[in-house]
């Protein structure tokens, strides 16, 4: 069992396979080009199965695959066929482009939830967010994922003045189709062009969707991050994330290794671990596991408590695209 000086158990565990995207959106990846790593310091498909291993050997009991875009590495079918012989229930954050190439893989290796990046359901401005023309490919690989039985989550990172007026086009969504929205608070990261006045404060997104339809209170489970309605008449749900404004540390369960293989106990966190070198040079990396959750902060890694107080440019942070989503 994983435990930080908090009393907080860690049982699930995001893994990036990648820091390169195949999208441009400005709230994960700095304004200006970011280089990629080198592939040989990327973790490898045998040593993100071992390592993963010994993480489930000490409780964890879900591995979420994000990147980057997952999807974008080559050999991304023999990463989910390794993992998937591991006792954890694996999951995957995607951009949803390249879904439709990995459909067997979904399949045969029970991937039976995935969380889908969708800020806008207008193809102009999703255009402008990803400087990529794909809306229609996404959102037709959305409903595939419906046709297989999928769960599929929608992760909408809300941002005044860009998105917020879309709120009830995508609830209005969940009305025949059995998606689960997730309204999340903009997020500072490393040169990601982030204000607090950009921050669209969910509290205020809540009053509005609760005057327009009728809400009712689904149960959340002990680590969940994000507060759950269901909508009367509807099939899909709602949901808030609200990392600034309401943060969930208190309850987190999260672990967190880059692409590069340093472990992260904070998405926030300045501190990083080297599990792949330690891993490489033949080291038991349970110690080092065990080190960074004891160097865990209470609260949002440590750098700040409160929001509109934040200065971007004095966090010690990756950008979001090198941590992993």
């Amino acid at each position: 069992m994983l435990k930080d000086t908090h009393h907080r158990i860690h049982d699930y565990l995001r893994i990036s396979l990648t820091d390169n995207c195949n999208f441009r959106c400005t709230y994960c990846m700095p304004e200006e080009s970011i280089s990629l790593m080198p592939p040989q310091k990327l973790m490898q498909t045998d040593e993100i199965f071992s390592i993963a291993e010994v993480f489930t050997s000490l409780g964890v009991k879900k591995i979420r695959l994000t990147g980057g875009e997952p999807l974008v590495r080559k050999d991304f079918t023999a990463v989910v066929e390794r993992l998937s012989m591991l006792p954890v229930q694996l999951t995957l954050t995607t951009n949803g482009m390249l879904l439709d190439r990995y459909k067997t893989t979904l399949q045969e290796s029970g991937i039976q939830s995935v969380n889908i990046s969708l800020d806008t359901l207008d193809p102009v401005k999703f255009l402008q967010i990803t400087q990529r023309d794909q809306f229609q490919k996404v959102w037709n690989n959305i409903l595939m994922c419906l046709d297989q039985g999928i769960y599929v989550k929608l992760n909408i990172v809300l941002i005044k003045g860009f998105n917020d007026d879309e709120v009830f086009d995508f609830i209005d969504l969940t009305k025949s189709l059995p998606l689960h929205l997730r309204f999340i608070e903009f997020m500072p990261f490393d040169k990601n062009e982030w204000h607090k006045d950009k921050v669209v404060h969910n509290r205020i997104v809540l009053e509005a969707v609760t005057q327009q339809y009728a809400l009712f209170k689904l149960r959340d489970g002990k680590n969940d991050t994000d507060t759950k309605f269901g909508i009367l008449g509807h099939t899909g749900t709602v949901s808030f994330i609200s990392s600034l404004s309401h943060s969930f540390c208190s309850s987190c369960n999260r672990m967190r290794l880059t692409a590069d293989g340093k472990m992260k106990n904070c998405l926030f966190g300045a501190e990083e671990f080297d599990i792949l070198g330690a891993f490489r040079n033949g080291e038991n990396i349970v110690p080092v596991i065990e080190r960074c959750l004891m160097k865990k902060h209470k609260m949002l890694g440590g750098q700040f408590d409160d929001y509109t107080r934040v200065d971007p440019d004095t966090l010690q942070n990756r950008s979001m695209i090198k941590i992993g989503g």
